[in-house]
């Protein structure tokens, strides 16, 4: 690649970040890194209506978590600042005056209730109202008005828009990475407004001089821009500027059913769809990927894997291979199905690779039983039960019985495993376990499956209730790791327990 990659991740500040625009920002990462470029991070604000007091900050957090360094940015710096839309609103008038010297854009004084008379009468019609080259003469603008008339509205205070001029009977070539050529006839296209009438942009200019001022590169963004890229190209033209190569990536579906992922299908279906816990001005909670007990890097992963594929059976990316693979010839054009049971399989496998000290302390510190606990001790505990976890949030349920004597015996597990002879092999089994000195697993696992085997019965008449009065339950992990953990005394407190209720 010959030019220097600058791409950027210019989401709006209007509530929490979703998990598909952290999907954006990851594939724009990943895509500047791999070139050695530069990733930026500007705040589109223009829209000041839509403007949720702290979206900003948790913008920046939820990046930081999932490791994706900003190179320039709100806090970060950089030489093209700043990089907020609403500090740089004094730089789009300019161009947008520009456009109408060059005969690319005009005035436009209709009001609001006149576009949605003309709207209505079409609507009756069976029609669409499309403000463009078929009206745009008939209505009230400085195309069908005198240049004397327009400046009489303007020195008067009267509340325009400034509109482009969109061409007639033109066709347009456009290129995207993902989906090759794209053809589109402008005489579909309406006169999409640039200046709004309370002296900010739309984003659709913002974001055009933008990119441009900020020399960027790639433009990687979400499909819902598609219908977007025939103005900007126009745009860039318009202005004599070379465009940026662009990319619109795939949707991210809903589990089952048709369209995009929202927050509702992660309500009703019990999974977050944002990466941070969030916190609406009103009050509202909505549960986040980090706060549910995800590792961070378990949700880089699967979020690289919606929409695109390496081409090799490998699965586990770390961010430095995710860098070292990443190709947007390798994105999908059709959308890609989100699937929770998918991201819980990455979040085990992340769970593997971390270490049993760093899990323990975690474990800890979420309970309150285990405060007086030696963490060295829950190290080794985490250590064997950790295989069979998704989350930490899941260890008390695998290993509560290393902490706590069980209080009570499974129902179904006591019909299973106490028979009419189960008592006198439990007294027994106390005799074997006493006489071991070495207590450790192989001591153990050598005595006792000796003992059971010299004695000619079969294993589950020993085992199956010796786990019962370890564990509480026939489930768990290896009875022999459980004992050498709880030691001798504890092992046979416990044994002498369920001899009681034989």
């Amino acid at each position: 690649m010959t030019k220097n990659v600058r791409v950027r991740f210019a989401p709006s500040p209007t509530g929490p970040l979703h998990i598909g625009g952290v999907r954006t920002a990851l594939f724009n990462y990943l895509f500047a890194k791999k070139h050695n470029g530069t990733f930026i991070l500007r705040i589109e604000d223009t829209d000041q209506k839509r403007f949720v007091e702290g979206a900003e900050d948790y913008i920046t957090k939820s990046l930081n978590w999932c490791n994706m360094t900003i190179d320039e940015g709100p806090n970060a710096g950089g030489n093209y600042g700043p990089y907020k839309q609403s500090e740089r609103k004094h730089l789009y008038r300019q161009y947008a005056d520009q456009l109408i010297a060059s005969g690319n854009a005009y005035y436009a004084f209709d009001t609001s209730e006149a576009l949605d008379k003309h709207r209505k009468s079409h609507e009756e019609n069976g029609k669409t109202f499309i403000y463009n080259w078929h009206n745009r003469e008939k209505l009230d603008n400085s195309l069908s008005l005198s240049v004397e008339e327009v400046t009489a509205k303007i020195e008067a205070g009267e509340d325009y828009v400034i509109r482009f001029k969109s061409p007639q009977d033109e066709i347009l070539h456009l290129k995207d990475i993902i989906r090759g050529d794209i053809k589109i006839d402008t005489n579909v296209l309406d006169d999409k407004v640039l200046f709004k009438s309370d002296g900010m942009p739309t984003y659709h200019l913002a974001n055009i001089v933008d990119d441009h001022l900020m020399e960027i590169s790639h433009v990687i963004r979400g499909e819902e821009w598609l219908p977007s890229l025939a103005l900007h190209y126009q745009l860039y033209t318009a202005f004599g500027w070379n465009p940026p190569e662009f990319a619109h990536l795939p949707l991210i579906l809903k589990p089952t059913g048709k369209g995009k992922l929202s927050k509702r299908d992660g309500d009703k279906l019990g999974f977050p769809v944002f990466p941070l816990e969030y916190k609406s001005p009103s009050g509202e909670v909505s549960k986040g990927y980090k706060e549910e007990g995800y590792f961070s890097e378990s949700v880089v992963n699967f979020l690289a894997f919606l929409g695109w594929n390496p081409g090799t059976e490998q699965e586990i990316f770390s961010m430095k291979e995710l860098i070292s693979a990443f190709d947007l010839g390798k994105v999908n054009k059709a959308g890609a199905r989100f699937d929770p049971d998918k991201t819980k399989w990455f979040n085990h496998q992340y769970m593997q690779e971390q270490s049993n000290y760093e899990l323990a302390e975690a474990f800890k510190s979420q309970r309150e039983e285990l405060k007086d606990i030696d963490v060295n001790f829950i190290e080794l505990v985490v250590y064997k039960i950790k295989e069979r976890a998704t989350f930490i949030s899941d260890f008390w349920d695998l290993s509560h019985f290393f902490f706590v004597t069980p209080n009570t015996f499974d129902e179904k597990g006591l019909k299973k495993a106490v028979k009419e002879d189960t008592k006198p092999l439990l007294e027994e089994l106390v005799e074997i376990v006493e006489s071991v000195n070495d207590f450790d697993v192989e001591q153990l696992q050598s005595t006792i499956k000796g003992w059971i085997t010299s004695k000619e019965i079969g294993f589950g008449k020993i085992m199956m209730p010796l786990r019962l009065a370890l564990v509480g339950g026939l489930s768990g992990p290896d009875v022999f790791d459980i004992m050498y953990l709880i030691g001798k005394l504890e092992t046979l407190k416990r044994i002498n327990k369920l001899i009681e209720v034989c």
